[in-house]
């Protein structure tokens, strides 16, 4: 070994261990993964939760962490089921069973954002998230509608989350338990959004909050929060048993394999990359000499922008316009929930000045756009001077955005 590859070796050893130094001594930074599991106390874990619902309500409290279904048909359980987490998605089985068991005489409690489509259809519910023109975190103001329940001034959610709200309920069986909006500059709700419910269903009840940071460790250890969150507890029943669902959790805990382990432990994971390049670099000093030439191989060339033009081609050459026009509108769409955090489920006045705002176009091009695209779907047949017009105008709408107008 020369002392020139003595020298570089004992650079890169130091090199190392400033790496594993700095990297040891840095803060990690905080999970905001919405676990919503009762043992994580991450920001948006539910320990807190659930240690205070089991202290209060001792043996009436039970976890589950089996599929829901499966347990209220093999096992005789009654009572109230506690779903916790961003999104509750029920399949058809799932749901009916769920119902089956609710009409029964049972409590159905479930916080989330996001709901099957089939079970608003079944309560006859619709969904619609609050947006700020001009800004773009969505701050929630919450308080509860009974008097006995309401506060001077709405609890505050000071993190930049969904508001979701029920957009249409059916006012002769529904009861607005709890109201929300989006905070501007004052703690005073403007809009009276409607965020928790109660839904009779037969035999039972079924109580829906579209905030379920609420009842996150974050929410719960600032200020007087737990106020809010004990009182939408105390519309839960005094009696039988409360089962925390275990099972629908982003935060579930599942097996995972042997690298992972050893990868989410920093210190662990420093010393698997040290071995790592020790065995490089010996692989470069000690088997140089020892090594046959490789020829050199040329790279494979990038060919997916011939694929594109091709399959592209294949439709202009079948004159399949409307598959090509249904393709960008959709695209488009997505561009605007994605990039521009716009809801498109309602083309209303509403969601053009929020596209205006956002876009940096002005509200007389954006309606023009979507006037464009209303006109091209309706008409039944297109040619390939409207696949090319609606591209064009696309992109000269989507450059103002990124600035390179």
């Amino acid at each position: 070994m020369t002392k020139l590859q003595k020298i570089l070796i004992l650079g890169l050893m130091l090199a190392i261990a400033a790496l594993v130094y700095l990297e040891a001594n840095q803060p990690k930074p905080l999970n905001w993964f919405p676990s919503y599991h009762q043992d994580d106390k991450i920001p948006l874990g539910s320990k807190v939760l659930y240690d205070l619902m089991e202290d209060k309500l001792g043996d009436r409290m039970q976890v589950n962490t089996r599929p829901p279904f499966e347990v209220i048909e093999q096992d005789s359980l009654s009572g109230t089921f506690f779903f916790l987490n961003d999104y509750i998605l029920f399949e058809e089985a799932e749901l009916n069973a769920m119902l089956h068991w609710v009409s029964q005489g049972n409590t159905l409690f479930m916080a989330s954002t996001s709901y099957s489509a089939r079970m608003l259809d079944t309560l006859q519910l619709d969904m619609n998230s609050a947006v700020l023109v001009d800004k773009l975190a969505t701050e929630p103001l919450l308080e509860l509608v009974h008097p006995e329940l309401k506060t001077k001034a709405p609890y505050y959610l000071d993190r930049d989350v969904a508001v979701r709200y029920f957009e249409e309920i059916d006012t002769l069986e529904h009861t607005v338990l709890g109201i929300v909006d989006v905070y501007k500059d004052t703690l005073a709700l403007q809009n009276n959004y409607i965020n928790f419910l109660k839904v009779p269903f037969e035999n039972g009840l079924i109580y829906l909050h579209n905030q379920p940071e609420v009842f996150s460790n974050y929410f719960l250890v600032q200020d007087e929060n737990i106020g809010y969150t004990e009182n939408v507890l105390a519309y839960l029943p005094t009696d039988g048993p409360i089962i925390w669902d275990g099972y629908y959790k982003s935060g579930k805990r599942i097996q995972i394999s042997p690298l992972y382990l050893l990868l989410s432990n920093q210190h662990l994971k420093w010393a698997y990359y040290t071995v790592l390049i020790g065995m490089l670099l010996f692989v470069l000093f000690e088997g140089k000499r020892k090594q046959r030439s490789i020829p050199i191989q040329p790279p494979l060339q990038n060919k997916t922008y011939e694929y594109t033009r091709t399959i592209a081609g294949m439709y202009l050459n079948k004159k399949e316009y409307r598959k090509i026009t249904e393709k960008q509108i959709a695209l488009f769409f997505e561009y605007i929930r994605v990039h521009l955090r716009v809801p498109t489920e309602h083309l209303n006045a509403r969601f053009m000045e929020a596209v205006a705002a956002r876009s940096n176009n002005t509200l007389e091009d954006t309606k023009t756009i979507f006037s464009e695209i209303e006109q091209l779907q309706q008409r039944a047949t297109l040619s390939k001077e409207d696949v090319m017009n609606l591209y064009q105008h696309i992109t000269e709408f989507k450059s103002k955005i990124d600035g390179t107008s």
